[in-house]
């Protein structure tokens, strides 16, 4: 395959944003991926728990898995947020009938999520690494168009994807990939039915509740914490297939709406199997972990996005002699919501090449971006020829 060289790394004013960091107020552990809402804008801290936020924000809530809500009133460097439980062997859990949750939700998904044309502005973050080091990272603001918020199957195995989804590619902030080994690289690009259907919660709802019609399923789920009207609720599912499943979910049980959940399809035991690389030579390859976030927030009455995140973990190849350990994530952070019309974005990403191959179109946003070290170290490493390169593919 042909590649092309190429890295791009634009600067625009991070070292004079000003940002917060949150921590666990037991341990001091920073906390990723804390949804925060401030003046209209919402943003995520990473994986070192650092967010960027404007230093007059006030009242700005802060939520994430497994603690308790808060709201600050004024801008503070540092937020400690107190865990929901401290030890979940001794909280005292009452049980819960997942499936009964799950049908009434996606019976009446159309009426307690917003539904009606929607644009909103996002950050598009893509990263993959080989034995816990990044070889690839590419970070673009974005406008996402979705027609309905909901997966529309008939439109998805017609690829008919701009009657469901449209993207249009604003500016790419960072991207740089290393990584040339063909085990990593896809056959093809196809923007599949499943890859689109990963965006909308009520596609993985259907595929749940899949797995718990199955005949010989077993399955549990447990309420651990409430606090008002929401309850944190953890499941698993066990199917004959040999599928594990666990995860949890935030109920609100006022408005029976699913605010936040989180999946986790555990196969790093299914048997190792035989593939062929792109030139034909085979190795041995071993499924991984998939996980799947889904956050909403409430806005003028009604539910709408704030992430979406997909990744997979212990995606493991023996190639050439060597052990090779992929993780991948693919994230969207919906930073603003505005009702929209039915015509949808133009111009608009091509979905059957990589977005950020799409013609920019550039627009002056705030800042709501802010590398974690990890990604930081990546970015400002300089690579030579042969294995370690940079690449455009």
């Amino acid at each position: 395959m042909k590649h092309y060289y190429f890295f791009l790394v634009l600067c625009f004013g991070i070292f004079s944003a000003q940002k917060i960091r949150v921590v666990d107020s037991e341990t001091g552990i920073p906390v990723p991926n804390a949804r925060i809402i401030s003046q209209e804008q919402i943003v995520y801290t990473n994986e070192d728990g650092y967010a960027p936020i404007g230093q007059g924000a006030v009242n700005f809530e802060i939520s994430a898995s497994g603690f308790q809500n808060a709201i600050f009133p004024q801008f503070n460097s540092s937020i400690k947020l107190k865990r929901a439980y401290k030890n979940i062997d001794a909280v005292k859990m009452a049980s819960v009938d997942i499936r009964e949750i799950f049908e009434d939700v996606n019976k009446n998904y159309k009426k307690r999520y917003y539904k009606e044309p929607s644009v909103y502005d996002v950050v598009y973050k893509e990263k993959k690494s080989d034995n816990n080091k990044l070889y690839f990272l590419t970070i673009a603001e974005a406008k996402l168009w979705s027609k309905s918020n909901y997966y529309n199957y008939k439109d998805g195995y017609q690829k008919d994807y701009d009657r469901i989804l449209q993207m249009q590619l604003n500016n790419v902030k960072y991207l740089k990939n290393i990584k040339s080994d063909d085990i990593f690289i896809p056959g093809t690009n196809d923007f599949s039915h499943e890859y689109m259907g990963n965006y909308f919660f009520n596609f993985e709802l259907n595929r749940v509740l899949f797995h718990l019609k199955n005949k010989g399923t077993k399955y549990s789920g447990w309420m651990v914490f409430e606090e008002g009207d929401e309850q944190l609720i953890t499941f698993k599912i066990k199917s004959l297939e040999g599928i594990d499943v666990k995860g949890e979910f935030k109920f609100n049980k006022a408005d029976k709406v699913i605010t936040y959940f989180e999946i986790q399809y555990l196969q790093e035991n299914v048997p190792m199997v035989k593939r062929k690389t792109a030139t034909g030579e085979e190795y041995d390859y071993q499924l991984g972990n998939a996980v799947l976030i889904f956050d909403f927030y409430k806005k003028n009455g009604v539910y709408v996005p704030a992430l979406t995140r997909l990744e997979g973990n212990k995606y493991i190849a023996y190639y050439k002699g060597v052990r090779h350990e992929k993780r991948t994530s693919r994230e969207l952070i919906y930073n603003t919501f505005k009702k929209s019309d039915a015509d949808g974005l133009n111009p608009k990403v091509d979905f059957s090449k990589n977005i950020w191959d799409n013609v920019q179109v550039k627009e002056n946003k705030n800042n709501t971006i802010l590398l974690s070290e990890q990604e930081q170290a990546f970015v400002n490493e300089e690579y030579g020829t042969g294995s370690d390169r940079m690449i455009y593919p």
